[in-house]
């Protein structure tokens, strides 16, 4: 059975959210006996000190190792507060040994008993070993659980999924740094909305629409970096003293989702941004990580963003991030950016030294170099030339050391962490965990069509079937593990899992030169013809979509198209076309052949991904899951550049817009939200309509609204819009939806619930998710879906001028997808 449901919940915007409830965990009595007690000496584990290992930094054992004493030094008196603590050790540094600890290969200080500490760790879908060496596998550490890719699990639309994965991979992290194999920093997740189908890193992604983005954030930072149970009072006071398990780090910010198409590149592009785009969606994700999943990381990106680095823009890391958001952490440079700044982008002509400056002052904290380059980071290798020549102060170094030595604090690093030091290689690769990466992808595998039920196949009604395909899907041991992957634990493969439902299977399979050939059609034709069933499984890899390779076109690669149609066409039943890919694939070919009876998209589901796929064919599992991406077709890249920021359709260019939100042209293939069942649902709701009234105090100020041409109201409204930004936001929608299965097979239901603006309001979203559940219902019951929307949250749009606003007139509430739908209308009046 899947995870239940956790109810959704949306960050609130400004000033209409709710005050940060810190939950403390640190078990401050338990930690400094520890500490006091010199609990951990002579274990395995990341800090290697006079030929042994220890698990934590103030291990009285280790620094006697060192001929120091422990006592003398108060950043290891675990009575103080953090920041006291983190004062003292930052004060006892030479300028030199500061800088030399502004990288992600920090080099510690033997002298005041600190050691070195590798900051770059990767855990998008799994535990990684990317990066240059603070993660590793061998020995007792083989390998980590290889979750789906995260476009998979955001497809599952589950909340509760989210917060498990993170859950499970940030405990295999201290696992594997007990035993010596990670740190404890991870630069996961990636929370760029794909605003374009052709971006080459959609597989790291949740999706298109900010708030789905943001909502994936929040559970798995939440995952990551909780620790359960409760704290004490002093540090409950101060949130820049709660406890994490795992930090996690919400990347690349911002206006990031450019890698290399044609001769635009990541490392040169200027993001020409308008002000609501940034607000309504680049922005929005990470506002939701920030203030909703207290991350304690963000990464900023490589690009400009109107002409100034992300990385040294003062308004966004300072002012945005750690002022109005209020960052609980640091702020890292995507790796080798602050070279970048200088060595491609070459922007203001900027020294390596001026570069350095720029960005420290601007807030960042930890400079990542590129390892395998084997050239250092631009901080450590011009940081103190940056002080000596007054570009910066002392201070601003000690600021960022602060904030990276702070995290470091809060994960245990220099007391240890006693709810985690029983963790070990049995954590890891659990049956558990790799039972909740089957759960994952089978959550997150989408049914695109299914004509005259075509699917589930009865293993029990046929003797044979036929799996035709490139090798590497029909065998896909690297193909479903996607970019950003570790060891997995094991892969069950597409073949091995088909096989072991039907005994009597027969295999084509060709690599990429072959399947077109008149002999490879010839041969996948015959293999078609001689079973009870056809399986083609095709799609896309890491060589077609992936970090720094955008695709050029939606179409399926190495003439797949054809010979699908080939064996389609040779089979005496319709075939069942499975295809593995993060982006949307023109498989309009396929949607339009009556002899392709039934459509899947897999994605890259990871290392038991074979086994969700012969559980969805042969119905063990019903699909549930619904695109996270609008799937257009081909002529949409002919539509808009990948360059054209914007979000809204451009008249005077001809651009017809982007995602579902804007997107008004007739390119849309299967839209955001689709996914079919086994089953037939129905909504029901008992409520029709809803009137909310809204007093506008005398302290705040109405706002004007953009009206679609010679549909302004007349008289126009006293109000036409409030600011939520200076309003108490109290105002809530509450509302409940039965969602009854009226067929014969119970399965998992995505609610969806959008809202749209009143019908007059012109520039705005068509419409914009705010909401969504997964239930499950048994066949002929019914569930009872209970939602509660803010006004100022969820019915609110952004203005051209970029103020968040709720318009009055009537909007709407419009809950589910395609063809299953209800929506009532919610008349908001002003108040004056």
């Amino acid at each position: 059975m899947p995870l239940a449901a956790m109810p959704s919940a949306s960050s609130f915007l400004s000033r209409c959210r709710p005050t940060l409830a810190v939950a403390v965990a640190l078990l401050c009595a338990i930690a400094a006996a520890s500490s006091a007690a010199g609990g951990g000496a002579g274990r395995r584990g990341p800090i290697a000190t006079a030929g042994k290992n220890y698990t934590r930094v103030c291990d009285p054992a280790r620094f006697a190792a060192l001929g120091l004493d422990a006592s003398r030094f108060r950043y290891c008196d675990a009575s103080l507060p953090y920041a006291d603590r983190v004062r003292d050790l930052v004060g006892r540094m030479t300028l030199e040994e500061k800088v030399r600890n502004l990288g992600d290969q920090a080099e510690g200080a033997p002298r005041v008993g600190l050691p070195p500490y590798r900051w770059w760790g990767e855990a998008l879908h799994g535990v990684s070993d990317v990066g240059p060496g603070g993660t590793w596998f061998g020995d007792v550490v083989p390998g980590a659980t290889s979750f789906p890719l995260v476009i998979n699990a955001a497809a599952a639309f589950n909340e509760s999924l989210w917060r498990a994965v993170g859950t499970a991979v940030s405990t295999e992290v201290r696992a594997m740094y007990n035993l010596g194999h990670a740190e404890l920093t991870y630069w996961s997740p990636n929370i760029n909305v794909v605003r374009d189908p052709r971006w080459g890193r959609a597989s790291e992604t949740p999706g298109e629409d900010p708030f789905l983005v943001g909502r994936y954030a929040v559970n798995f930072v939440r995952g990551m970096q909780d620790v359960a149970g409760g704290g004490c009072s002093a540090a409950a006071a101060d949130p820049f003293a709660r406890p994490i398990k795992v930090s996690s780090c919400c990347k690349h910010f911002a206006a990031y989702d450019v890698d290399a198409w044609f001769k635009a590149d990541r490392l040169t592009f200027d993001a020409q941004v308008q002000e609501r785009d940034m607000v309504e969606t680049f922005e929005r994700p990470f506002e939701m990580c920030i203030r909703d999943g207290d991350a304690s990381c963000v990464m900023c990106s490589y690009n400009r963003v109107n002409g100034i680095p992300a990385c040294a823009d003062a308004r966004l890391l300072t002012e945005t991030v750690r002022e109005q958001w209020q960052l609980h952490g640091y702020i890292v440079s995507d790796c080798d950016s602050v070279r970048v700044m200088v060595r491609d982008a070459k922007w203001l002509n900027y020294t390596g030294v001026e570069a350095t400056a720029a960005a420290m002052k601007a807030g960042l904290d930890l400079d990542c170099g590129m390892f395998w380059e084997g050239a250092r980071d631009f901080f450590t290798t011009y940081g103190v030339d940056a002080v000596r020549q007054g570009k910066i102060k002392e201070a601003d170094v000690d600021n960022a050391l602060t904030n990276v030595y702070l995290t470091l604090m809060r994960l245990g690093f220099f007391d240890g962490m006693p709810e985690f030091e029983s963790l070990g290689a049995g954590d890891v690769c659990s049956k558990d965990h790799k039972e909740l990466a089957a759960d994952a992808a089978r959550q997150g595998m989408v049914l695109l069509k299914n004509d005259a039920r075509r699917l589930p196949v009865d293993p029990n009604k046929i003797k044979s079937v036929s799996l035709v395909g490139l090798l590497e899907h029909i065998n896909a041991t690297d193909v479903m593990l996607g970019d950003y992957r570790g060891k997995p634990c094991r892969v069950v493969t597409p073949y091995n899992a088909i096989r072991k439902m039907v005994k009597a299977t027969y295999v084509h399979a060709c690599d990429n030169g072959a399947c077109d050939t008149a002999g490879g059609m010839g041969r996948a034709a015959r293999t078609a013809k001689i079973a009870d069933a056809t399986i083609v499984i095709a799609g896309l890899n890491m060589s077609v979509e992936r970090e720094s390779n955008d695709r050029e076109d939606l179409l399926l690669p190495w003439n797949q198209t054809g010979w699908i149609n080939a064996v389609a066409e040779a089979s005496p039943y319709p075939i069942v076309l499975v295809i593995m890919s993060a982006g949307g694939v023109d498989v309009s070919f396929a949607q339009n052949n009556p002899k392709i009876g039934a459509i899947v998209w897999a994605g890259y589901p990871g290392e038991e991904g074979g086994t969700a796929i012969a559980d969805v064919l042969f119905g063990r599992h019903n699909p549930g899951g619904r695109l996270p991406l609008t799937w257009f077709k081909n002529e949409y890249v002919n539509q808009i550049p990948m360059t054209s920021m914007a979000l809204r359709p451009d008249a005077a260019r001809g651009y017809p817009g982007r995602t579902y939100k804007f997107y008004d042209g007739p390119a849309v293939l299967y839209p955001f939200g689709h996914g079919l069942s086994y089953t037939n649902f129905s909504y029901a709701s008992a409520t029709t309509g809803a009137t909310v009234t809204i007093p506008v105090g005398a302290w705040e100020h109405c706002k004007t609204l953009t009206y679609k041409s010679g549909a302004a109201p007349s008289p126009p409204p006293a109000c036409p819009a409030l600011d939520v930004a200076r309003h108490r936001c109290d105002e809530a929608v509450s509302f409940a939806v039965t969602v009854r299965n009226t067929g014969g097979v119970g399965g998992g239901h995505v609610v969806p619930v959008y809202t749209a603006p009143p019908a007059e309001v012109g520039d705005a979203p068509r419409k914009q998710l705010v909401a969504f559940r997964r239930v499950f219902v048994p066949a002929g019951a019914a569930v009872e879906v209970p939602f509660a929307l803010n006004v100022c949250r969820d019915l609110a749009i952004v203005e051209e001028t970029a103020y968040t606003v709720v318009p009055s007139g009537a909007s709407a509430i419009i809950v589910g997808d395609d063809a299953l739908a209800l929506s009532f209308a919610v008349t908001i009046n002003l108040a004056v």
